[in-house]
């Protein structure tokens, strides 16, 4: 199956899921020719209703982390965005939301990635898709696995899910703001190097 074969079959696996708006879409963006992947946890409430993936203060966040640009975040031929779970999966009793379906990784994860042949680098946002990837290798918190960052270089860059919820875990380690992002804005702008603007004098 081509990309487009994939992802048809994604939309009908969303559309039967029981209790779930049959006006949801996943939640992708995918490019043969994207070179950065991105892989969260699923989208927000937010994010489902506009059909834009971290199209919310998190995302806001990640791109600050990153030092991308909306432009840049939104080019698919660029950047690939493809989380745990496709959807929005409500929220629970205490009102926070639910776990991402971890079936949507299961089932089409590999077969998405193996139609993104110039994937150079995959960030890891949050416990749910580091857990995922990096299995063994997990640390036993996730303080101690962002932490240990470099380890799972070149393949992996892991970064705590962009919530106001880490704030007080990213202002404790001051590591987080002071090595590890200056490393990261280094590691993407190689993979995507920004255009320099040239100005002629006449």
């Amino acid at each position: 199956m081509d990309l487009n074969e994939i992802i048809l079959e994604i939309e009908d696996y969303v559309s039967s899921i029981p209790g779930i708006k049959k006006s949801y879409k996943p939640i992708l963006q995918l490019s043969p020719k994207a070179k950065l992947l991105i892989i969260g946890q699923a989208p927000g409430r937010r994010a489902q209703e506009s059909g834009t993936p971290w199209n919310d203060r998190s995302g806001d966040t990640l791109r600050s982390w990153l030092n991308l640009s909306r432009e840049d975040f939104y080019n698919k031929d660029k950047i690939a965005i493809m989380p745990i779970g496709f959807y929005y999966t409500g929220v629970n009793k205490h009102g926070g939301d639910n776990p991402p379906d971890i079936n949507c990784a299961k089932l089409w994860h590999q077969s998405l990635i193996d139609q993104m042949p110039n994937i150079e680098l995959t960030l890891l946002i949050g416990s749910y898709a580091q857990n995922y990837y990096l299995k063994r290798r997990i640390k036993n918190t996730m303080s101690d696995t962002i932490q240990a960052w470099k380890d799972y270089l070149p393949e992996f860059l892991v970064l705590p899910h962009p919530s106001w919820r880490n704030n007080t875990w990213i202002k404790k380690n001051k590591w987080f703001n002071q090595e590890l992002l200056p490393e990261a804005n280094k590691i993407v702008g190689k993979i995507l190097p920004k255009k320099e603007n040239f100005i002629i004098n006449l």
